[in-house]
């Protein structure tokens, strides 16, 4: 979990460079030429077929891997009915004489995440078999996405505006609900507590890109999908600089309430921790109930230290060092942070099976919307297809590529599917999107030239773009991915072998690993496979040209 403070200039930076010019760069491409992404390009120049290709690659990466997360909300949802919660407290062994030794060891949310949802493995080798649970609550998510775009892209939107807009309610509720906890103030001051260091590493920066371009949807082909049924006069500027702030806004303001509730279960986890030291000292030295407090510890601490060192020695390795900012700084993101923090707050809020109910309905809500727009990027590319399209109803395709992602996602339901989610969630789509949406700012500025870009967006929305916009595309936008595209590739020559965390359930918790073989083999094919399709698009346009010249040079 990044600080937020330190975090936000270079997230602001990259709103206003790549964010804004590039959301009203793909929606103005889409709504021009009526086309899904490969159309849209292909009419641009066809030798740039291939980056909307590129961007169906992705999206369908995308598909594969992030409907496993709305399984995961599903499941997560169906036990939040329970009384108690499943992760309130550590189930009883076979025997029923403790706790399960594994759950002993770490704590029982993460044990109901590692064991009792994920079933994870000890490493990617282990692979195991298909968890029959994970793979229903996936079958689920995909038929509910199935069943949001049935009439065909065109009405996806309009499940996109429920899914878009129920969330803020909850999200509101959880806002009042967060500021009234406990220790929710010592999470707002981490969060906006600077930490300006952040500002030279790269990392900073390409995390700041990368949740840009995830959160707008930059690179995916789904924007261009959307914005291709807009009508030809729609004021895509004033929606390109609403959307982005809006976006801006809500991260924000979700960030408000994840970090009084991070602030609240980081304060009750440091005060348990200091009555647990208290109970241990007065049990082991006699001393009188009320003499030792959160305030004296320390002192008492050093007290004891000096008037009985054997004994304190002896008891050392049971006395916790509690810290409060250990708590805050403990990096947990992602998965960990939407399964693990989020289960472990709720447990401790009183009526917790209504704020969890809530909060995985939330996320389910959020996981639908962003699904629908990856899918349509896929499907209006297909259905854009005049051979494909003349052949099967729209309802049929699909249902195919729903089918097929389902079918392909039982791979991340498995013992170590897990560490395959990871795989693909940092390397299917970054490197591919930092290239892609080069491409295009690239394509529009030099190849399709900017005169005649503004030339359309006057026909458009009547007015051409200020030299805002213009310098963004131009020059600003693309040297800025350059540099990003540079980095990341200078970070992982640097890092060397590339490891993994995997869950160790002797121990309670992650350790690091490295990739095998086939797994780094894996990682190169996902970059490969949607980076390559810009080249050899452009390559097979080429040949295509060539051939058909030689053609009619023969004939003649």
């Amino acid at each position: 979990m990044e600080r937020k403070c330190g975090f936000l200039i270079p997230y602001l930076i990259m709103l206003i460079a790549e964010g804004m010019p590039l959301l009203y760069l793909e929606l103005a491409v889409g709504q021009r030429m009526r086309q899904g992404s490969i159309g849209a390009w292909k009419i641009i120049s066809p030798y740039l077929c291939g980056v909307g290709v590129a961007s169906v690659v992705v999206s369908f990466f995308l598909s594969m891997y992030y409907n496993v997360i709305n399984a995961w909300a599903f499941w997560y949802l169906f036990h939040s009915f329970q009384d108690p919660l499943p992760w309130a407290t550590c189930p009883l062994n076979s025997n029923r004489t403790g706790y399960e030794e594994e759950c002993e060891k770490t704590s029982s949310t993460q044990y109901f995440w590692y064991r009792q949802t994920l079933n994870i493995a000890p490493s990617l080798e282990a692979s195991g078999s298909v968890q029959w649970e994970q793979a229903l609550c996936l079958t689920l998510a995909w038929l509910v996405v199935y069943l949001c775009i049935l009439r065909g892209t065109a009405s996806t939107g309009k499940v996109v505006y429920v899914t878009a807009s129920l969330p803020y309610c909850v999200l509101i509720i959880y806002l009042i609900r967060g500021l009234t906890l406990h220790g929710a103030v010592n999470g707002l001051v981490y969060m906006f507590t600077p930490k300006l260091e952040q500002l030279s590493n790269p990392k900073t920066w390409i995390s700041a890109a990368t949740q840009i371009f995830f959160s707008l949807g930059l690179g995916f082909g789904s924007l261009i999908a959307f914005a291709s049924y807009n009508e030809p006069s729609n004021n895509c500027q004033r929606h390109a600089v609403i959307v982005s702030l809006i976006n801006s806004t809500t991260s924000i303001f979700a960030s408000i309430v994840t970090f009084s509730i991070y602030g609240f279960k980081a304060t009750f986890n440091y005060e348990s921790c200091i009555n647990k030291v208290i109970l241990l000292l007065l049990n082991a030295f006699d001393l009188e109930e009320g003499s030792l407090t959160a305030d004296n510890l320390n002192e008492m601490k050093d007290h004891l230290m000096a008037t009985y060192p054997q004994e304190y020695a002896q008891l050392m390795p049971q006395i916790k060092n509690c810290s409060l900012e250990a708590e805050l700084d403990t990096a947990v993101q992602g998965t960990g942070l939407a399964f693990i923090v989020y289960s472990e707050a709720i447990k401790n809020m009183e009526v917790p099976q209504l704020y969890s109910v809530l909060y995985f309905f939330m996320l389910l809500m959020l996981g639908i919307g962003s699904m629908l727009g990856n899918t349509a990027a896929i499907l209006t590319p297909l259905t854009d297809s005049r051979v494909i399209a003349s052949r099967f109803p729209k309802e049929v395709i699909s249902g195919v590529v729903c089918f097929m992602n389902c079918i392909i996602g039982l791979i991340f339901t498995m013992e170590a599917g897990n560490y395959w989610f990871d795989i693909f969630n940092d390397y299917a789509a970054t490197l591919s999107l930092l290239l892609i949406v080069l491409v295009e700012t690239i394509a529009v500025c030099y190849i399709y030239g900017i005169r005649r870009f503004e030339k359309d967006l006057y026909t458009m929305i009547g007015c051409k773009p200020n030299w805002y916009w213009k310098i963004m595309w131009a020059f600003v936008s693309p040297l800025l991915i350059i540099s990003l595209f540079i980095f990341y590739l200078t970070d992982y020559i640097l890092t060397g072998t590339l490891q993994y965390q995997a869950w160790d359930a002797t121990q309670g918790q992650l350790v690091t690993k490295d990739y095998p073989g086939y797994a780094l083999a894996v990682i190169g094919l996902l970059v490969a496979s949607s980076t390559m399709c810009i080249p050899l698009g452009a390559l097979v346009t080429f040949i295509r040209k060539r051939l058909k010249r030689e053609r009619v040079s023969t004939v003649a």
